[in-house]
C-alpha cells in the first residue's frame, strides 16, 4: 500500500456522517484502534499488537464520535445471581479504546490482554491476514 493509498483510506469526508466514516473504517483496515486524544490504554493496546508483528491503524475520536462507535460485545452474563444486574458502566454504552479485528469489535484493553492471554488473538489476526 503506497502512501497516497494510506491518506486516502484514511482521509475523512467531514460531509459523512461519523457512524458511516467509522464502519468504513472498520471494513479498511484489518486491524483498527479508536481512541481518544492521548489515551494511555491505546498506547499499551498498540504496543501489545506490535510486539505479536501488527501495526494497527489507530484513529483519535472526539468526545461527540466516540458515541458512533458500534457497542462492544456483551459480556457474558454473571454466574453468581447476586451478581445479575451490576455489569460494568462501559458493557452498555460505547467504550474507548475500542479495538476491530477482521470487521469484529474485540473491545478494549481488557478484552484484547485476554484474548492473548488466552491464546486465541495470534490465531485470529493470522485468520484475517494481519500476520502471516
Amino acid at each position: 500500500m503506497s502512501s497516497n493509498d494510506l491518506a486516502t483510506s484514511l482521509s475523512m469526508d467531514f460531509g459523512e456522517p461519523a457512524e458511516e466514516r467509522i464502519r468504513r473504517l472498520i471494513t479498511e483496515h484489518p486491524v483498527i484502534i479508536f481512541s481518544r486524544y492521548s489515551c494511555c490504554m491505546c498506547h499499551v493496546m498498540r504496543k501489545l499488537l506490535s510486539t505479536v508483528g501488527v501495526n494497527p491503524t489507530v484513529i483519535e475520536l472526539d468526545d461527540d464520535e466516540i458515541d458512533a462507535l458500534p457497542p462492544p460485545p456483551s459480556p457474558p452474563p454473571p454466574e453468581d445471581d447476586e451478581d445479575r444486574g451490576t455489569l460494568p458502566d462501559k458493557a452498555a454504552g460505547h467504550a474507548a479504546p475500542s479495538v476491530f479485528i477482521g470487521g469484529s469489535c474485540v473491545g478494549g484493553f481488557e478484552s484484547l490482554v485476554a484474548l492473548h492471554l488466552s491464546g486465541h488473538l495470534v490465531p485470529k489476526l493470522v485468520e484475517i491476514g494481519a500476520l502471516i
